[in-house]
């Protein structure tokens, strides 16, 4: 409708008005948008006190977790300890606002660091300032991805890490992670690398070199974290060792005795600005930020949904990239490493009771004060007992039930994840996760390409039609051939559906007059499908064998209606059920020789009841 102006207002006014319109129409939007944007806004409304009790109470918990795990982790991934800390502090104060998972906790992880570790210990030397500068660039990056594939709407690439890469790839990581704190956890000088093989091969080399007093702390610091997740398994074990350790570094003269520790750690927030790296050096890390962007989206989408399940509320994946993103973007900006999802950190916010996002903030204000005034403290933490953390936080990543499962219930899948574990043990964490995820897609178009048939038998007493594998009391009808696909019929199984189809019309004891496909499993036809049909239908017209469709859906029927194909079977040759096809194949078969096949079949359908006896 064309704008008009209201009785008595002047075209100055108008023009005001149409202004206020539009502005508020603009606002309107915006608003919308950022509730889209911003989660927050769901639950925010509906908070109280009692939330906010639970929230500062399981963030603390949290907190107090991260402390010694962000340093163990950051030390995993090659950096200086105190990173692990600046880690934990932007990010998790971004995720509240734009997370949609109510329970998940960011923050520097295990698997995470092993792959950062890999891609940039490529490119300079572990610890250094150029390793630390694109360590966080590669952070920057993997954030800018993750904006993009949540602008594009890209959830679904969470998928491609199906479930038998996952557990592979886990796996390996867990060993890797052992491995490679062998030589800390001993005392031992050893060559970083991503290959056990290698790092076992080289502690062993230098077995005599083990430093004892070191290789008691790092032990007496495992044996302390496993016996306290065994029988005190609320208790922050890794912030206990940590702090027993420390304080007997700083009672025994830890370094006096050879026994290397944190040593200094700055003191204060992390200054902003993003690290000054060259062209050449991005264009090496998009690689390793690709690969972290693509897992940690998996991790946090992973955990949500599990989170989600279990307290009945839904997580979305395009927001869950652009809240990972932003905080991997923003973090880095303020010299942090990337961060995802913690499952044992949001394990332990799930136990103490979260309700919402908030226990990311309580704990991102706990490690702000931590850099404030108790970086001091750390001075004398051994580094046995670092890696002592890191190897059981690690060893958690393994679960054999999980490996149990998909070797008992497909063994496809359990190959899947033994490939993939392999690969990336024997030559390198991108390329395990790559060899498995192509494996898996291999398998997808396997079985696309090879999709379930089946032969049906009528069973007696019924107008029901049944798999003759699977059912004792199905039987075959004379001179009819029934099948059911079970698949979408494109060009990756037109060939397939085309041999199974002659070959089994072929190979019939009896001579096979016509074929009755239940198409009711068909959702989708393409062109390729189209031609494998028309190629069908050559063959059996030759051979004398009438084709006949059942149960197609609307858009199938459509598309043979539109190829042709429906005009060249004929209107006779489709039906709801096989049942229908079958009376009237028997019927026509019976007025060409006189025969009583459709009577046959009729009473075998409603076989006659014995007569009773009655005693007089």
């Amino acid at each position: 409708m064309p704008f008009r102006f209201a009785r008595g207002e002047s075209g100055l006014q108008s023009y005001e008005r149409i202004f206020s319109l539009s502005f508020l129409s603009l606002m309107m939007h915006l608003i919308r948008w950022l509730r889209r944007l911003t989660p927050i806004t769901d639950w925010l409304p509906e908070y109280d006190r009692e939330d906010f009790r639970v929230d500062i109470l399981a963030g603390l918990t949290v907190g107090v977790m991260l402390i010694p795990q962000g340093m163990a982790y950051a030390v995993l991934g090659g950096m200086p300890p105190i990173y692990g800390l600046y880690a934990a502090l932007v990010p998790l104060l971004v995720y509240p606002f734009l997370g949609t998972s109510r329970q998940l906790i960011t923050g520097p992880v295990a698997i995470d660091m092993l792959i950062l570790a890999a891609g940039v210990g490529l490119l300079a030397e572990a610890g250094t300032d150029r390793y630390v500068m694109l360590a966080v660039m590669t952070a920057a990056l993997a954030g800018a991805f993750q904006l993009v594939m949540g602008s594009l709407r890209l959830g679904f690439v969470a998928d491609l890490l199906s479930r038998p890469v996952i557990a592979g790839f886990t796996t390996a990581a867990a060993f890797i992670i052992a491995a490679s704190q062998l030589g800390p956890l001993l005392g031992i000088e050893v060559a970083r690398s991503a290959f056990v093989h290698k790092l076992v091969a080289d502690v062993a080399a230098n077995a005599h070199q083990v430093h004892i007093p070191s290789a008691v702390v790092g032990l007496l610091s495992v044996a302390g974290l496993v016996l306290i997740s065994r029988f005190r398994p609320t208790w922050p074990s890794a912030l206990i060792v940590a702090a027993v350790a420390t304080l007997l570094g700083w009672a025994l003269g830890g370094r006096a005795a050879g026994i290397e520790v944190i040593g200094d750690v700055p003191t204060g927030f992390p200054s902003a600005g993003w690290p000054d790296v060259g062209r050449g050096d991005l264009l090496d890390l998009v690689p390793t930020a690709a690969t972290l962007a693509v897992v940690q989206f998996m991790s946090v989408i992973s955990l949500g949904r599990v989170f989600a399940k279990q307290n009945r509320y839904a997580i979305d994946a395009n927001r869950e990239l652009f809240a990972i993103g932003s905080a991997n973007l923003l973090g880095s900006l303020f010299q942090s490493i990337p961060v995802s999802g913690s499952f044992s950190r949001s394990a332990v916010n799930q136990r103490a009771g979260a309700r919402t996002p908030i226990p990311n903030a309580v704990a991102a204000v706990l490690i702000g004060l931590t850099l404030l005034v108790l970086t001091p403290l750390v001075y004398h933490m051994p580094m046995p007992a670092i890696a002592a953390i890191i190897v059981v936080s690690g060893s958690g990543l393994i679960d054999p039930e999980e490996l149990l499962y998909l070797i008992r219930t497909k063994k496809r899948e359990a190959f899947i994840a033994a490939l993939t574990m392999v690969v990336t043990l024997t030559v390198g964490i991108q390329e395990g996760i790559v060899v498995g995820i192509a494996a898996s897609i291999v398998a997808a178009l396997y079985r696309l390409s090879r999709p379930k048939m089946a032969e049906l038998g009528h069973v007696t007493g019924t107008r029901s039609y049944h798999d003759l594998r699977r059912f004792d009391t199905a039987r075959t009808i004379d001179s009819v051939l029934v099948l059911r696909v079970n698949a979408a019929f494109t060009f990756a199984n037109a060939e397939y559906f085309k041999d199974f189809i002659l070959d089994k019309s072929r190979t019939q004891l009896h001579r096979i007059e016509a074929v009755v496909i239940d198409g009711a499993s068909i959702n989708d036809l393409d062109t390729t499908a189209v031609d494998a049909l028309n190629s069908i239908l050559d063959v059996l017209d030759e051979e004398g064998i009438d084709l006949y469709f059942t149960g197609l859906i609307g858009p199938v029927r459509d598309l043979m209606k539109r190829s042709g194909l429906w005009e060249r079977l004929g209107e006779d040759r489709f039906y709801e059920h096989p049942h229908e096809a079958v009376l009237y194949i028997l019927r026509d078969l019976d007025d060409g020789d006189d025969g009583d096949r459709l009577g046959d079949y009729l009473r075998e359908m409603d076989p006659p009841q014995p007569e009773r006896e009655y005693e007089e």
